[in-house]
């Protein structure tokens, strides 16, 4: 489907009543969702054992630990995965109730397959971790799911003013959710981030800095929307798919403008974006950011609170 097909689509989807439902259906049979399977295992494999390696790196046993979740989903995956790990809490938060309960019992279902790694990444004994996963299995409603699970899931619900008090959590993280966010609501949520994490805690960030309409035109690189002013984006983006375009950089910034100190930040530049970056327009706006800020399309940063 051509980017610009595709944008269209979901901007006129979301003006209209069950425009999400749709789009749902969408993602579902055309869109990323339709091997449920390979997107579980790549949420735990790619996503949250990523996370635990940098947990370790740090030297933090998720165990026992307060988790907060900023963007649940349509399924909570990482939250049932350091429930898994050990943790003792993990409060996740969306700005709309995007989590299905069908979808969330399916992806307990897909994590069978990936009990031996869990238990590695934790550090945990294999018969412990399945002991536990039995018991989310055979949970018969979502809400005896996540009470097994420690997990308290709420949507609607504004992660930069949340009701919790002050050092309340001890690790907060995002996954692929930063790049959806306007820049200042970016600011708030870590200012609010601050104020929750107990000193010394974490906020661990991974976001998807590249064009995310790229993964269902193959036509355009992952960066095609930097060829654009900000006017000329603006009519191409919608409220389904909102892509704020900010880079590495510009992520890590707004985090230490609120006060955290940086404890981890990789993000790698794609070798071909680069060989092809001198032969492509660049909007004015993105002119003045290096070549591997610009030819990134992840990011992953760790910053702490102070003591």
């Amino acid at each position: 489907m051509h980017w610009k097909v595709k944008g269209v689509i979901q901007k006129a989807l979301s003006t209209v009543p069950g425009g999400v439902a749709v789009n749902d259906f969408l993602q579902r049979s055309l869109g990323g969702l339709q091997n449920f399977e390979a997107n579980v295992d790549m949420k735990v494999t790619k996503d949250w054992a990523v996370f635990m390696a940098h947990l370790k790196n740090l030297n933090i046993d998720p165990r026992g630990l307060d988790f907060f979740e900023i963007g649940t989903g349509w399924y909570p995956t990482l939250p049932v995965c350091f429930s898994l790990a050990g943790a003792g809490t993990i409060r996740t938060y969306d700005l709309n109730p995007l989590l299905k309960p069908a979808w969330t019992f399916r992806m307990v279902q897909c994590l069978a397959q990936n009990l031996p790694l869990i238990a590695e990444a934790a550090q945990r004994p294999l018969a412990e971790v399945a002991a536990e996963y039995e018991r989310l299995r055979r949970a018969s409603t979502l809400e005896e799911l996540f009470a097994i699970a420690r997990i308290e899931y709420r949507a609607p619900a504004d992660a930069s003013a949340s009701p919790l008090p002050d050092g309340s959590v001890d690790i907060l993280y995002s996954n692929s959710v930063l790049e959806h966010v306007y820049p200042d609501d970016i600011a708030s949520i870590m200012r609010e981030s601050y104020r929750l994490l107990r000193p010394g805690g974490m906020a661990i960030h991974s976001a998807n800095c590249g064009d995310h309409y790229a993964y269902f035109d193959r036509h355009i690189t992952a960066i095609n929307y930097l060829r654009y002013s900000s006017t000329d984006w603006e009519f191409w983006q919608n409220k389904m798919l909102y892509q704020n375009r900010l880079r590495p950089d510009d992520l890590l910034q707004i985090a230490l403008n609120a006060g955290f100190t940086k404890r981890l930040y990789a993000f790698t530049p794609k070798s071909r974006l680069l060989e092809l970056l001198p032969s492509m327009p660049i909007a004015p706006e993105f002119q003045r950011y290096t070549q591997e800020q610009l030819c990134s399309t992840s990011v992953d940063f760790v910053v702490q609170r102070g003591a």
